[in-house]
């Protein structure tokens, strides 16, 4: 083989992989988790299994800007509840990052932050169907929808489509109809949560009386 077709097909070995380089897929599921339970836990084990994402990154919320704050238990017990219950998942993360930003937490700023941190990355946004119908009072909606891809898991009652937004991926993940209002009633009044939330989480909940 001369020189100038070594190198000709070593360029070309090089532009097969440049182009064929795959970004790694993170799904940024946010939320209050107040406290996390099996339906959180089960629609990312979805995500994964279904190969939506290559990691889902369970990002715990300090203040939501459109719930309000009563009955949120305390950040890092809500944060130390996540990671007992996604232990051992090694394509499921649980996240502190919006712990070290401005609040109230604002999905644009915490996407674009870890886009700054990680830019060899596709981040997409996870979030519910009753989401859909207010997305526009959002902070920087229409950015987050150019520069991210948005996926929406359905909710009761909601529809699985966005005329507004057909930009949208909705996914057909199956419905977890889980209360954290319930959990925390049922917590308060020491009653069983066997199959609402994980043993240790339960556990760790009656322990620190969290709620």
């Amino acid at each position: 083989m001369s020189h100038f077709s070594s190198f000709a097909f070593h360029l070309s070995s090089f532009t097969f992989h440049l182009f064929t380089y795959k970004l790694m897929k993170i799904g940024i599921y946010s939320g209050s988790f107040n406290p996390i339970h099996f339906g959180h836990i089960e629609l990312a084990k979805y995500l994964i299994d279904n190969n939506l994402v290559d990691e889902v990154w369970v990002v715990v919320s300090p203040q939501n800007p459109l719930k309000k704050v009563e009955n949120l238990a305390d950040d890092f017990l809500r944060l130390k509840m996540a990671k007992l219950a996604f232990r051992g998942e090694k394509k499921i993360k649980v996240s502190d990052i919006e712990f070290r930003l401005p609040k109230p937490s604002y999905s644009i700023d915490t996407l674009n932050f870890l886009q700054k941190q990680h830019p060899k990355t596709d981040f997409c946004l996870l979030i519910g169907a009753d989401n859909v119908p207010i997305f526009d009072k959002w902070k920087n909606y229409s950015e987050i929808l150019e520069k991210f891809t948005v996926m929406v898991y359905p909710r009761d009652n909601y529809e699985q489509k966005s005329e507004k937004f057909p930009q949208m991926q909705f996914i057909n993940a199956p419905k977890f109809n889980i209360s954290s209002t319930e959990i925390r009633e049922r917590l308060s009044k020491n009653l069983s949560c066997e199959n609402l939330l994980p043993q240790k989480v339960e556990e760790f909940v009656l322990k620190h009386k969290i709620y």
